[in-house]
């Protein structure tokens, strides 16, 4: 079956969860369309087919001359928009979006857009849990779970709090969102990326349109050049200046602050760990950017528990705590983790960290400073564990073979007051079905000790 080159038709690039979210928005609207995917039996496939038997899907190589009979390719974040033949669709006027725009140009609710190279699904979240917490009806959604497309089938919602991946805002052309950020950057997907420049780039479309701007100041990559009639708001893990949202020292403890305003003790947080701070300031700052008000966002803190295998609390064992952090995928969420944790434990404690895992191309060498600087033992697993633990500076290692021996092994070495801590540095796929299954096995065999 072929089709005649239209106007209105359109490609979905790519099935999976976001394509089949696509496909089903398209088709409900009454649009025509297709679908490609390079593998030969893609997920979603089945349901596709029984849903809309009408519409055509080709499996294998993408064909560059089928993809210029569309005006418009919607590019699953799977498929990387280099790829030659999308290339050539690109350079024969063909737009390329995604579903993200889709979305916007369908809700008129405002939109708060978070990325960042780590913590945006706690961000995110617990930014969700603050609107709630005000009484709005909001919708969470994004690259945390649920697919944007899939939100339009509900009720329109009072506000969405949008996790967004570099992967969808090289497709993001019309985000305009109500308040944008992103919350850090450090290398990632460098298997993608040509350089960290190109990563940064893709990053920062989430500021196209957007009339609210938070910055991390601990961090200078996450600042755009915006123009003058954009608000900007900045938080730090310092001092607070005026307007601005920081970390007071006072009365012996320190406090969540607003510029001379303390707003909250950080003891009353569930969620521990320095980079916890910044993430529970990142959202007090989004959300009054967005005009969320602070008793609201205050009680939800204080009630916020955390994500699972995002330094999660497990468990306790022989005064040792243990903490799943399978989420941190790349050296940047490790350092995080280290770094947060490591600055609450007890004087003469450490933390056994496990890690390893498929590397992506990265470069570990900026573990070896909180590795030195908090560590008693690097535990290493997967594809690259052996490689990473090269990079981490002079402190102990030792190979295990799998999840149950690492956590065997930390339950030898760590003492009490000590922190055992999965925080991989790396992808799962060598081991794991993904980052879930991973906690979930270190979750297992913590509760087996």
């Amino acid at each position: 079956m072929s089709l005649i080159a239209s106007d209105n038709f359109k490609i979905v690039i790519g099935l999976g969860q976001t394509g089949l979210a696509c496909a089903r928005f398209l088709h409900n609207k009454g649009v025509r369309f297709a679908v490609v995917d390079s593998r030969l039996n893609p997920p979603g496939a089945e349901e596709m087919a029984a849903e809309m038997p009408e519409v055509q899907l080709l499996c294998g190589e993408f064909d560059a001359d089928f993809l210029c009979t569309a005006d418009e390719l919607y590019v699953s974040p799977g498929v990387a928009i280099s790829n030659p033949a999308i290339q050539i669709a690109s350079q024969q006027g063909v737009k390329l979006s995604g579903d993200i725009d889709l979305f916007c140009r369908n809700v008129s609710a405002p939109i708060i857009a978070i990325t960042g190279s780590n913590a945006k699904s706690t961000v995110t979240t617990l930014v969700g849990e603050m609107a709630a917490e005000a009484g709005l009806n909001v919708g969470v959604c994004g690259n945390i779970g649920t697919p944007v497309l899939d939100m339009l089938d509900q009720k329109e919602k009072d506000i969405y709090v949008v996790e967004l991946s570099s992967f969808q805002l090289e497709t993001t052309n019309d985000l305009r969102a109500e308040v944008a950020t992103v919350l850090n950057i450090s290398p990632d997907h460098m298997d993608r990326y040509e350089t960290l420049q190109d990563y940064y780039l893709a990053k920062h479309r989430i500021f196209r349109g957007a009339r609210n701007v938070v910055i991390n100041r601990d961090d200078a990559l996450t600042a755009p050049l915006m123009p003058k009639n954009v608000s900007i708001s900045e938080y730090h893990l310092g001092k607070p200046d005026l307007k601005r949202f920081g970390l007071i020292d006072a009365e012996g403890q320190q406090f969540l602050g607003l510029g001379r305003e303390q707003l909250l003790p950080v003891t009353e947080l569930k969620i521990r760990g320095r980079h916890n701070m910044a993430n529970a300031l990142a959202a007090l700052a989004l959300g009054k950017a967005a005009g969320l008000p602070m008793d609201a966002m205050l009680n939800a803190l204080k009630k916020f528990p955390g994500l699972e295998h995002r330094c999660q609390w497990v468990s306790d064992h022989q005064g040792a705590s243990y903490f799943n952090d399978s989420k941190g995928t790349n050296v940047g969420a490790t350092v995080a983790a280290l770094e947060g944790l490591g600055g609450t434990l007890p004087e003469n404690s450490r933390i056994v960290l496990i890690a390893g895992g498929v590397g992506k191309g990265a470069d570990f060498s900026d573990l070896e400073k909180p590795v030195t600087q908090f560590c008693r033992e690097v535990i290493y697993i997967g594809e690259d564990g052996e490689q990473l633990a090269a990079s981490c500076g002079g402190v102990e290692k030792i190979a295990a073979e799998d999840m149950a021996d690492a956590v065997n092994k930390a339950a030898q070495t760590a003492h009490e007051g000590d922190i055992v801590l999965l925080s991989p540095a790396c992808a799962s796929f060598d081991m794991f079905s993904g980052f879930p299954e991973r906690g979930e096995k270190f979750v297992e065999a913590v509760r087996a000790l």
